[in-house]
C-alpha cells in the first residue's frame, strides 16, 4: 500500500471513528435525555441540573435533544467527508478539526471549572477533547513525514 492511499484509509478511519462516537452520543442526547446526563455527569449532578419547575425541565430537555440533533448532524457530516478523497482537503479538514477540539478544552478549563455542580466533571471532558484532537494531529503527523520523506 503507498503512502497516499494509507494516508486516505487513515483519514477514512479517524473520521468514521469520530462520525460514529457523534452519532451514538447525538441518538443518546435526543432519544434518552435523562439516561445519557447521568451516564455523562452522574446521578447527583445530572438531579442537579434539572430544571426546577416542570417549565424549566421542559426547555432543559427541548435544549438538551437539540444540541443532541446537532451532534448527530455533525456526525452524518463526518461520516460523507471521509469518502472525500482530495489531500489538500484532508489536511485544511483535520487543521480544522485539531483546532476545534482544541478550542473545546480551552473552553471547558475556562468556563466550565467555573461551575459549581460541574467542577468535577471538566477534566475528564477536557481529556476526551484533547485525545480527539491528538487523532487528527497524528494524521497530520502522518501526512507530513509522507510529504517530506
Amino acid at each position: 500500500m503507498t503512502a497516499v492511499a494509507m494516508n486516505s484509509h487513515l483519514f477514512r478511519v479517524i473520521c468514521i471513528l469520530h462520525s460514529i462516537i457523534a452519532l451514538t452520543s447525538g441518538t443518546l442526547m435526543m432519544f434518552y435525555t435523562e439516561k445519557a446526563s447521568i451516564f455523562g455527569h452522574g446521578s447527583d449532578i445530572a438531579s442537579k441540573l434539572k430544571g426546577s419547575t416542570p417549565h424549566d425541565d421542559l426547555l432543559i430537555q427541548i435544549s438538551q435533544s437539540f444540541s443532541g440533533l446537532l451532534l448527530f448532524a455533525i456526525g452524518l457530516v463526518l461520516f460523507l467527508v471521509s469518502f472525500v478523497t482530495d489531500r489538500d482537503f484532508h489536511g485544511f479538514f483535520a487543521k480544522g478539526c485539531a483546532v476545534l477540539y482544541v478550542l473545546m478544552a480551552i473552553w471547558r478549563v475556562s468556563f466550565e471549572r467555573k461551575l459549581e455542580d460541574l467542577a468535577y466533571e471538566w477534566p475528564k471532558q477536557a481529556l476526551g477533547d484533547i485525545a480527539l484532537a491528538v487523532s487528527w494531529v497524528f494524521f497530520l503527523v502522518c501526512t507530513w513525514r509522507e510529504k517530506y520523506d
